[in-house]
């Protein structure tokens, strides 16, 4: 960040310690004019004149790095313990009871700048959805708007695929004031379960919040699925300010709880969906793989097709277009977007066809997501309902023969394949799955699973490509090799075509 851009914020100076001090709700005594010049949470990354956190962590204590972040030049520590007592006494040292959401407050204090209207959205399934259908509406209505998240940072110009589901706090607030020094005024978000509870967003000025549904995920990090809603519901009862709405899908599991919760928080729920009050959706039909759709919004009637298939991408159509209504954009405007929706990337993306039979690549890779997925395409499939899927290693292993049952309940053929098998024994993994899916067909090899089941679609089937959606990479042991779901789809259509 050059000191321009710190600069070009109206009345700003240049972070010494005591205005990151007063941020941290310390004092630096009188370290307080020391100037600084960059943050970091990673003693690698320290430069000549940076403030170096030292955060706790599973693996290795921050404190340990604290010697090596002064060699490169630290001026000064936060930690969360008493002052070292060989750190040189020229370097300056603050003690704050919460490092993590210190880091994101002093993250904010370095790169202030921010979308004059940021949104965020939570959830199981569906997040990345929202956050970029919710760009696309507002971009439709003429508004500079960006989205970011699993997909990376997608703005007016293009996408930015170096970014993840909810960046570091420095990472964030980096992006964020780029963002707002390049003209964008609109963002919407992505928050994942894993960054709330980690205070990653803790100093995002949020207009606007929703929550999509609740399934199973990441019990390999949050203990239960109560812990796992709670991490998930900090984000309107600490982050949204009071008063502002909050968007909720009543037709997801866990929607009436959500808006109960921020109701309570004190913060204004606006219900989406079959079960909704404020868009009420009346009706909708599947129509020429895509779906027409009657809402009610304000005592008015809107109908558009949405060129997209499945109800739950609906779903987060209309808690899309209940952001964009909350930051006030007009509602005809935001119905003929409805109508110009593009589908995201990986998402039930139809990558071709094979004897007149469509395949879709999909990154569902939790239960619930693939039995949308399955539900979506089911209308459209005359004959077979083909399934090719796995479950990635190192990750919740509960829910793999629960997927295994989803996939032998709704789909005619599944075969099981290696997803992301990490540092696990691939073989275990999918005999996990196949002992809720005993019909299925086991083959290992993802390229020969894909190419196996596009040699048996016949007219009138459709092929699921399960899993990996718009990943460009799999997972083996700790090394990450080329692979594209639907480079080797298309790669397999013209060799047998």
């Amino acid at each position: 960040m050059a000191h321009s851009d710190f600069n070009s914020v109206a009345g700003a100076h240049w972070p010494d310690l005591g205005g990151l001090a007063k941020i941290l709700g310390q004092s630096a005594g009188h370290f307080a004019s020391v100037p600084l010049a960059g943050i970091a949470a990673d003693s690698r990354k320290v430069r000549e004149g940076f403030v170096f956190f030292a955060m706790p962590g599973n693996r290795a204590d921050g404190a340990e790095f604290i010697p090596a972040a002064v060699a490169a030049g630290a001026v000064a520590i936060v930690g969360q313990g008493d002052r070292p007592a060989d750190l040189d006494r020229m370097v300056g040292y603050l003690k704050v009871p919460d490092m993590r959401s210190g880091l994101s407050k002093a993250a904010a204090y370095f790169y202030p700048l921010q979308p004059d209207h940021v949104v965020a959205v939570t959830g199981t399934a569906g997040k990345t959805s929202v956050a970029e259908f919710t760009r696309q509406i507002l971009a439709l209505c003429g508004r500079p708007a960006a989205s970011l998240g699993t997909l990376g940072l997608i703005g007016p110009d293009g996408a930015d695929y170096a970014a993840l589901t909810t960046p570091d706090p420095i990472m964030l607030h980096q992006i964020l004031h780029r963002l707002s020094l390049d003209g964008v005024t609109h963002l919407a978000m992505e928050a994942s379960s894993h960054g709330l509870d980690q205070c990653r967003l803790d100093a995002v000025k949020l207009e606007a919040a929703a929550f999509t549904n609740l399934g199973r995920d990441h019990l390999d990090y949050h203990p239960t699925i109560a812990a796992y809603f709670e991490a998930k519901m900090k984000l309107f009862e600490h982050l949204l300010p009071p008063g502002r709405p909050a968007i909720i899908n009543m037709d997801g599991n866990r929607g009436s709880e959500a808006a109960v919760t921020a109701e309570m928080a004190g913060r204004h729920a606006v219900t989406v969906g079959k079960n909704g009050v404020d868009l009420a959706l009346l009706s909708v039909a599947p129509h020429a793989f895509g779906q027409h759709i009657t809402y009610r919004y304000d005592a008015v009637e809107y109908s558009v097709h949405v060129p997209l298939m499945g109800t739950f991408q609906i779903e987060n159509v209309l808690v899309a277009a209940g952001f964009a209504l909350a930051m006030g954009e007009n509602p005809q405007d935001v119905c003929r977007a409805l109508g110009d929706l593009r589908g995201v990337p990986g998402r039930l993306d139809r990558v071709g066809a094979f004897n007149r039979a469509p395949i879709f690549v999909d990154y569902a890779h939790k239960p619930e997501a693939l039995s949308y997925a399955l539900e979506a395409l089911r209308p459209f499939v005359s004959g077979k309902m083909i399934v090719v899927f796995g479950c990635g290693g190192d990750r919740d292993p509960g829910k793999r023969p629960i997927m295994g049952r989803i996939a032998a309940d709704k789909a005619d053929l599944v075969i099981v394949t290696d997803d992301n098998p990490r540092t696990e024994n691939p073989m275990a993994i999918r005999a996990s799955i196949l002992s809720a899916a005993p019909e299925a067909l086991e083959i290992g090899d993802r390229a020969q699973a894909i190419r196996e089941a596009i040699e048996r679609l016949e007219p009138g089937d459709a092929l699921l490509i399960a899993g990996k959606g718009h990943e460009t990479g799999q997972i083996v042991g700790t090394q990450t090799f080329p692979f594209s779901d639907h480079d080797v789809a298309r790669a397999a259509i013209e060799a047998l075509t």
